[in-house]
Formats: C-alpha cells, sequence, structure tokens
C-alpha cells in the first residue's frame, strides 16, 4: 500500500489493520501534536480505560512543511534505540507496542497521565523524586550496553553501521554546532540581544572551540545516543503511589560522543534556573547537575565489572570518564547558545514577562561552559560561573580568564 500520511479519522481503522483495536465503535482520537518533526495521536475507549498512542514521521519538518524536507526514515532510528533501551533501562522508556516501517509509526504506550518535564518546570513545579538521578542513570544504562565495553565487537560494528543518520547528523552539525556562530536564515533573536549575536560571530576562540565540540561530535562513534535529550524529551508523573519517568523521542538516535547527552539535558536545566531566578523563585534546580552526573557516574561504574573488553582496566575508567564530562560541559554551552540565538527557541526563555536579562546572562554562561570546559572538574565548578548576574558583566575579553578569576570576581 505504501507510505501513507495519517489523519484522526484513519486511526482507529489503521489500528485495528495492525492488530492494536478490534471494536471501533468504542475509539476516540485526538491529536496532540507538539513537536518540530511529527504528528502524534491518542486513541482511547469512552470508559477511559485503554489508550494507545501513535506517533507518525512525517516526510518534512512539521513546523516548517513541505518547504524543508526531511526523510522520514528518522522513525527507523527511533524504534531501534527504543529497542535497544528496552533491554537495558525498560522502565525509562515508554512501552512499544509495535513499529510499521513502511508507514514510519510508532505505536506506544499512552502517556497523556504524564506531564512533559519542561512544562512541569515553567509552571514553578519541582523535577520530582530522583528525576535527574534516573536521567542520568539513562544515560549510563543505554551508552554503556552500546559502546565497546559492553557490547562485543562485531555486535558493536553491526550497530554503528545501522545506526548512521546522516539527514539527522547533518541536522546537529548544522543547527547546534555551526549556524549560532555565522549569519544563517535559520537563527533569529530578541532584537535586544543583536549585540551578543554580533559578539559570538567575532568571537574567534569561541568558533574554534566550537570547531572542536563539532569534531567530536562527528568523529566520536563511543555509543548509541538519545541524540535529542532534554527536559521536553522527558515525561515526570505518578503512577500507583511511585514516581514514573519516561524518556522519549529518541528519533535524532545515532552512535557518538557520550556527553553529547547529558550536556543537552544540562543545558536544559541551566536555562530552567535562570528562568527561575527570573521569577524570583525558589527551585530545586541546582542539584540537578550533580544529581544527574551522580546518577551516570554511579551506574557506569556499577556496570564496568561486566565490561567485555578487560583491556580496557579499571585504571583507564577514571581517564575515560573525565573526558565525558569535559565534552558534556561543552555540549552544554553549544545547546545553550543555538537555543537562545540559533534555532528552535526554548519556552522556559520564551514566555517570561521581560526574557531579555535571562537570555543575555545565560548566552553569556553558554559561551563560558564552552571555553573553559577542561576547567571545570565538579558540579560545583559551574554552579560559580552559574551566578547570571555577574556573567552579565563579563566581555569577550573575559573570555580568557580562569575559573579562579571568575571566583575572585564574586568576592
Amino acid at each position: 500500500m505504501g507510505y501513507r500520511i495519517l489523519e484522526p479519522a484513519d486511526v482507529p481503522a489503521y489500528l485495528r489493520e495492525r492488530g492494536h483495536w478490534d471494536d471501533l465503535d468504542d475509539i476516540r482520537v485526538r491529536e496532540v501534536s507538539d513537536g518540530n518533526m511529527n504528528r502524534v495521536f491518542l486513541a482511547s475507549n469512552a470508559a477511559g480505560t485503554r489508550g494507545l498512542a501513535v506517533k507518525q514521521a512525517l516526510p518534512w519538518v512539521r513546523i516548517a512543511g513541505p518547504s524543508w524536507p526531511m526523510s522520514p526514515e528518522r522513525a527507523d532510528a527511533e524504534a531501534r534505540a527504543y529497542e535497544q533501551v528496552a533491554g537495558v533501562a525498560p522502565d525509562k522508556i515508554p512501552a512499544i507496542h509495535g513499529y510499521d516501517a513502511d508507514n514510519y509509526a510508532l505505536v506506544m504506550e499512552d502517556m497523556s497521565d504524564l506531564e512533559v518535564l519542561r512544562t512541569v518546570l515553567n509552571e514553578g513545579a519541582p523535577y520530582g523524586p530522583d528525576t535527574s538521578r534516573r536521567i542520568g542513570e539513562f544515560v549510563a544504562q543505554l551508552t554503556f550496553a552500546t559502546s565497546d565495553f559492553g557490547m562485543p565487537s562485531a555486535e558493536r560494528k553491526a550497530l554503528v553501521a545501522a545506526s548512521v543518520s546522516p539527514e539527522l547528523c547533518k541536522i546537529t552539525e548544522d543547527v547546534v554546532l555551526s549556524e549560532p556562530y555565522v549569519e544563517h536564515e535559520h537563527n533569529h533573536w530578541h532584537p535586544e540581544l543583536d549585540d551578543l549575536a554580533a559578539e559570538f560571530r567575532a568571537d574567534t576562540r569561541l568558533r574554534t572551540e566550537v570547531a572542536d565540540l563539532r569534531h567530536t561530535f562527528m568523529t566520536s562513534a563511543q555509543a548509541l545516543l538519545h541524540g535529542d535529550l532534554h527536559t521536553g524529551s522527558v515525561m515526570v508523573g505518578e503512577r500507583d503511589g511511585a514516581p514514573v519517568i519516561r524518556v522519549f523521542d529518541p528519533e535524532f538516535s545515532f552512535v557518538g560522543p557520550i556527553g553529547y547527552d547529558i550536556g543537552l539535558y544540562w543545558a536544559n536545566v541551566l536555562v530552567a534556573t535562570a528562568r527561575a531566578r527570573a521569577l524570583g523563585a525558589v527551585a530545586d534546580h541546582a542539584a540537578q547537575l550533580r544529581l544527574s552526573w551522580e546518577g551516570f557516574e554511579t551506574e557506569f561504574r556499577r556496570l564496568w565489572p561486566t565490561r567485555v573488553d578487560t583491556f580496557f582496566d579499571d585504571a583507564y575508567l577514571d581517564r575515560f570518564l573525565r573526558r565525558v564530562w569535559t565534552d558534556a560541559v561543552g555540549f552544554a554551552g553549544t545547546e545553550i547558545v543555538r537555543r537562545i540565538i540559533g534555532f528552535a527557541h526554548l519556552t522556559d526563555l520564551t514566555t517570561l514577562p521581560d526574557p531579555v536579562p535571562a537570555s543575555r546572562a545565560t548566552l553569556r554562561l553558554g559561551r563560558q561552559l564552552i571555553l573553559r570546559r577542561t576547567e571545570l572538574h565538579h558540579p560545583e565548578d559551574i554552579e560559580d560561573i552559574e551566578d547570571i548576574e555577574n556573567l552579565e558583566n563579563l566581555d569577550a575579553a573575559d573570555a580568557a580568564d580562569s575559573v579562579d578569576g571568575i571566583r575572585a570576581s564574586q568576592v
């Protein structure tokens, strides 16, 4: 029959064709598409006791339409990522009931009883019990299992070959790791950020460091990644009295540097911090960097004795984790920058009554993370330069200062 783009009216018959629903007289369908790339439908019965979600990849970027074509084969990458995670962290992803490769559609658990983490944070609520720690664990479980430490060499090479995603990786290489630092039609920002946008484009040291991170992204095939791990791709809530998290939308999944996933999450935590401060809110954001790293590091170390290649001995582990940490800090900076003067901005900042002060300060924070990533060794070091009021007073010349210089300026 070939690829067909589903409409809400098509979903009942589609679910029956796929063997997921029998009684077409007892099904209600509504569209809940909210992202940049796909359409999502929720199907439920009248009593509300049964539900399924259908997610279909479109042949273009949804918010742009056919003028920005995009292969729907990204759904293959998402299905493959879910299959890998299901083997090591099934409690942290939605249950997948089937994948239709012909129509690039996933049928999965209905998560409408949960909330998107970004929405929760924007409304001033806390992260919830152990959310950040469990996200760190998720990254460790997925990446260890699909790295040379956790997977036999032949299987790893097959996974790398199957996970090649040139089109989606090119989006990240461009949108996150180059376009914000040049003049490009995708970039946009608040007019009161004109000076900083120009400053970033003219900062040759910054561009060199971003180029280094871009090259790491392009060449460091350490493990299978989620590829787009942010507070908008995590759902949280409670079921049967217990906290629940679900990491979803791994359609940008590919084999790359482990620090990239961690860095994206950190960037979103830091932007959420800026929002809370701008609103004068008391929140628990400061602990989230530490908790997510502790969750990652503790779980990775727990899994280490199970490694399949014992040539990588215990003495090597500390060096490897330091490399992951440093990459994560830098990638966090690039994600912050692109979310403010690049493409696809965050509602954390755009919905503020006055987004400019927080945006300016967070942009400067992003630059410091990129430039000083090798100097920052602990979450507390990032908290030291997270004083956004002092960051507002930094200029391009300050980029050469040491972390000690920043701390001295805060005394």
